[in-house]
C-alpha cells in the first residue's frame, strides 16, 4: 500500500550557517512530493510513497564556521522569570525528555556545581564518564530508559543532556544534523546522523555535546525541537521498512 513520510534532511539557513546548494532525487518518483517549514522553522519534506521500494538521494554543500564550538565559561543562568517567551517551553518535559522525573537526581548530582556553562559542562562530564557509547542501543528509547541500561546512542545523549538542564531550571533544545571528522582521529565506525544539544545561558543557544565532549568542527545543523520526536530524520506511517541507509559528511 502506498504509505506518507516525512523527512527532515536539509540544513538549516542560521546566522552563521548558510546552505549553498542542495539537490534531491527519488527512485522512482513518489506519488506526491511537497515542503514546508515546521513550528521550529525547520524545512521538511512531505513524500507519499507508492507501493514497494524507494530511494531517496540528498546532497548539499553548506557553509559552516571553520573554527570549533565556542566555549564561554563565565555564562550564567538566566533566572526562570527573566528568560525570553520564545525560550520558556524549553524548560518543560517533553515525549523523550522527562526532566520531571530526572529533578532530584539532577539536584543531587549537579545542583553543588556553579550555575550556569560549568554546571553543564559538569552534566556532559558526568554523561561522558558514566554512559557507554554502544551503537544500536537506542532504537526508541527516552533519556530515563537510556540512563537506567546505561548505554546510549547520540540521540540518548542528546536527551540525557536536555533532560538534566531541564531539570536544573536550564532551557535545553535537540538538535539534530551532521558531523564530520574534521582534526579528530577517525573512530573507524560508519558514519551516521548525529545529535547533539543546546542550552540557553546568558543571551543565547549554545552548542554541548555530551557524546563527544569536547569542542568540535564542522557541525551542520537540520533540525532543531524539543527532543528527537520533533526532529527525526524520517517519520513513516504505515507499513515501511527502512533497508539500507548511507551517511557522509566531508570538509571541502
Amino acid at each position: 500500500m502506498a504509505a506518507p513520510l516525512i523527512f527532515a534532511l536539509e540544513p538549516k539557513n542560521t546566522p552563521s550557517q548558510h546552505l549553498l546548494q542542495t539537490s534531491l532525487s527519488f527512485s522512482p518518483q513518489p506519488l506526491h512530493f511537497s515542503s514546508y517549514r515546521d513550528l521550529y522553522g525547520n524545512r521538511i519534506w512531505r513524500v507519499m510513497a507508492d507501493q514497494g521500494s524507494l530511494r531517496l538521494r540528498h546532497e548539499s554543500i553548506t557553509e559552516v564556521s571553520p573554527n570549533p564550538d565556542a566555549v564561554h565559561h563565565r555564562l550564567r543562568k538566566v533566572p526562570v522569570q527573566d528568560l525570553p517567551n520564545a525560550v520558556l517551553h524549553y524548560t518543560l518535559p517533553s515525549r523523550y525528555c522527562p526532566s520531571d522525573l530526572l529533578t532530584t537526581t539532577a539536584w543531587e548530582r549537579f545542583g553543588g556545581f556553579e550555575d550556569g556553562w560549568p554546571q553543564v559542562q559538569a552534566v556532559c562530564d558526568w554523561l561522558h564518564e558514566n554512559v557507554r557509547y554502544q551503537a544500536g542501543s537506542g532504537s526508541g528509547t527516552s533519556a530515563l530508559e537510556a540512563l537506567e541500561r546505561g548505554e546510549a546512542v547520540c540521540r540518548d545523549f542528546a536527551h540525557l543532556g536536555v533532560s538534566f538542564c531541564r531539570a536544573l531550571s536550564l532551557p535545553a533544545r535537540y538538535v539534530s544534523g551532521y558531523l564530520p571528522e574534521i582534526g579528530v582521529t577517525p573512530d573507524g565506525l560508519p558514519m551516521d546522523f548525529h545529535a547533539w544539544f543546546e542550552v540557553y545561558l546568558g543571551s543565547g543557544w549554545h552548542t554541548f555535546d555530551a557524546r563527544h565532549n569536547t569542542p568540535r568542527t564542522g557541525r551542520v545543523v537540520v533540525a532543531k525541537g524539543r527532543d528527537a520526536a520533533d526532529v527525526a530524520f524520517s517519520t513513516t506511517y504505515g507499513a515501511t521498512r527502512l533497508e539500507t541507509l548511507e551517511v557522509w559528511a566531508e570538509a571541502l
